[in-house]
């Protein structure tokens, strides 16, 4: 079989090191019948290890060529090759033709779901993959380094902003490893890491009283994050009691919680306010 050359318009970078294979999957500790898909299986570098552990996986491939590859490689019963944009896979579907136990109830089948994500779509798939979160049981992604900082920061770190705010209000997110260029081909310009992300516990999930409210307030304050929290509101802070929400007029986006971004939008939903895009 022809070698596969890189294509750069699918952010292609494959992963060639194999010492970093074995301690994602031992980090990922894949058992014989869990429910896995992974998310652009590329040249099979994790493909492969994963398989050996699992009695079935099911693997998201954007590329028909490497699709092609995965289908001559492995049959059906072992591996189900998707060949679809991930930003377009409905994975709540995936998860029921995963199960081949038809006495479960569809919504308590739970995917664990992996891959070295392409960087030019990593945070619009984080944000798609956030609807089926109730249908997860963990994600296990290979990101630029930069925009796992940015999913584990803390108020009041500079990385701290949106997609802080949006992911953690949804999972608990570890910071697992690192992963030098070197250990892909071609190499990436940039240092990537490893990220495991677990749906909240129910017990501890705090859900908005409206989810389009809570996304649109994120985003909008995020957009002028200069700005005191005050300012980039607009007029949608006469609707809000600042003392109340105990938050600070004058603070900025990236000062504040995840529970008083939410409390705001709360707030304003009660008030009966729709923030428009």
């Amino acid at each position: 079989m022809m070698a596969h050359q890189a294509r750069k318009r699918f952010g292609q970078h494959f992963l060639a090191d194999a010492a970093v294979v074995d301690a994602i999957v031992r980090a990922i500790d894949p058992q014989p019948d869990d429910l896995m898909v992974e998310i652009g299986p590329g040249l099979s570098a994790l493909t492969g290890p994963l398989l050996d552990r699992l009695n079935r996986l099911t693997a998201v491939e954007l590329d028909r060529d490497l699709a092609g590859r995965l289908r001559a490689r492995w049959t059906p019963d072992r591996l189900q090759v998707v060949e679809a944009d991930a930003l377009t896979v409905d994975f709540g579907e995936l998860a029921c033709a995963a199960d081949a136990d038809p006495g479960r109830p569809a919504d308590a089948v739970r995917l664990r779901v992996v891959g070295n994500l392409p960087y030019n779509i990593s945070s619009p798939l984080l944000f798609h993959l956030l609807s089926w979160a109730s249908r997860i049981r963990d994600q296990h992604f290979m990101l630029q380094r930069e925009i796992i900082d940015r999913m584990v920061a803390r108020p009041g770190d500079s990385q701290y902003g949106r997609l802080s705010v949006m992911l953690q209000a949804r999972y608990r997110m570890t910071h697992l490893f690192d992963v030098p260029p070197e250990a892909f081909d071609p190499p990436p310009r940039v240092m990537s890491a490893v990220v495991r992300m677990r749906p909240l516990a129910p017990e501890k999930l705090r859900q908005p009283r409206d989810a389009q409210v809570f996304e649109r307030l994120v985003a909008r304050v995020f957009e002028q994050r200069r700005k005191m929290i005050r300012g980039s509101l607009g007029a949608w802070s006469e609707w809000l009691d600042w003392d109340a929400l105990g938050v600070v007029p004058t603070a900025r986006p990236q000062e504040l919680s995840v529970a008083q971004f939410m409390d705001m939008a709360d707030a304003l939903s009660a008030a009966g306010v729709i923030p428009t895009p």
